[in-house]
């Protein structure tokens, strides 16, 4: 196996789960939040604010993925 394939691999590793497990729990999250908005209207803007900061959290993980996908593609070199 050649270096850049390995490295084509370990960025799919990281790319992959991360962004998919964001999407998903970006649609849970955003999902019960309406939900329960839908349930009790007056605690409308306590669940909104609650709900920006869990999408602030989510997303961020998403993003760490994608930077560790890049480290592993253009910056971490295989021994040899």
């Amino acid at each position: 196996m050649t270096d850049h394939a390995a490295a084509l691999i370990a960025a799919g590793l990281c790319f992959g789960p991360g962004v998919i497990g964001s999407g998903a729990g970006l649609g849970i999250l955003i999902g019960h939040a309406i939900d329960s908005m839908v349930r009790q209207p007056a605690m409308q803007n306590t669940v909104r604010t609650t709900m920006f900061i869990g999408i602030g959290i989510v997303e961020a993980l998403a993003l760490y993925a994608i930077v560790f996908g890049l480290i592993m593609l253009y910056v971490v070199k295989a021994p040899g």
